[in-house]
């Protein structure tokens, strides 16, 4: 037996009325008849009761009788079944599971930290229940180590390996999707069923996370600086374009390479300038 089968037990009602019977056939016998024989119906009632058990919505039991797997009750309501089955309640509902941060290596050495939140039901409750030891705490150690694995395989973001088209930044649906299909292969042991799994948190580690900063601000500076030159030198070309079609000023080479220096200087200049107003000669 590998797979989990579905056990119909007998309806608790049923069985609570004939031990009710046992009972009254008890006390009659001895009050009334005063018979003692009756009282040996007594272990019979102790060992019916003893098959009483109720399953909640979402809920569970896998019947064990002397080390023998006799199914799954899934079916939910009072029911009574062998007095010497060994009952092991296993939920049915969704769980979410929100993993600790662990400290990783990207696939370019980078440290970083990570954790996933993982959404998951049991589906095969002989799997669960028999196939790994503790299956909550099997989900928890596969998941960190699904996170491991992934993380390793994924640069952080392209500022070491620009030919990068996903990292783990920007890539999350991909992301998101290579690491629910890691979880689950590695689950699928244990009977779980992987309803969600993404990244909950995703940063550089402390003792970089500053120069990653640093870094990230210069490069958003210098392409801020690329995007302001070269709207400069279209302005400055505009200008000198316009002042010599409309005849207003002739240029030689010194006085058009003064002027685009002081253009640029006061378009590119992350600060006010302040004019000089030339009352003499230009010259």
């Amino acid at each position: 037996m590998t797979n989990e089968k579905t056990l119909k037990p007998s309806s608790g009602y049923v069985f609570l009325l004939i031990v009710f019977l046992l009972l009254v056939a008890i006390i009659a016998g001895v009050a009334m008849a005063r018979n003692p024989v009756a009282l040996l119906l007594l272990p019979v009632v102790f060992v019916l009761m003893r098959g009483f058990f109720t399953v909640n919505p979402n809920s569970s039991k896998v019947m064990v009788l002397f080390g023998a797997y006799k199914g799954t009750v899934r079916d939910n309501g009072f029911f009574w079944a062998n007095p010497f089955y060994t009952r092991q309640k296993i939920s049915l509902r969704a769980r979410n599971f929100d993993s600790e941060r662990v400290k990783v290596n990207d696939k370019i050495g980078n440290p970083i930290l990570i954790n996933v939140i993982l959404v998951w039901q049991v589906s095969d409750t002989y799997k669960a229940a028999f196939d790994v030891d503790q299956y909550e705490e099997f989900v928890r150690v596969q998941t960190d180590a699904a996170v491991r694995k992934l993380a390793g395989s994924y640069p952080y973001d392209n500022f070491d390996d620009e030919q990068a088209e996903l990292t783990l930044r920007s890539g999350m649906d991909e992301v998101n999707e290579a690491l629910e299909n890691e979880i689950t292969e590695r689950l699928a042991i244990a009977g779980i069923r992987v309803m969600e799994a993404r990244i909950g948190y995703l940063a550089y580690a402390p003792e970089i996370a500053s120069s990653m900063l640093k870094r990230q601000q210069a490069v958003a500076i210098v392409a801020a600086r690329k995007k302001i030159v070269e709207g400069a030198v279209g302005m400055v070309e505009d200008a000198l374009q316009q002042l010599s079609a409309d005849g207003i000023i002739d240029f030689d080479d010194d006085k058009k390479a003064s002027m685009v220096s002081n253009l640029m200087v006061v378009l590119c200049g992350d600060k006010e300038v302040i004019p000089v107003v030339n009352t003499g000669s230009l010259n």
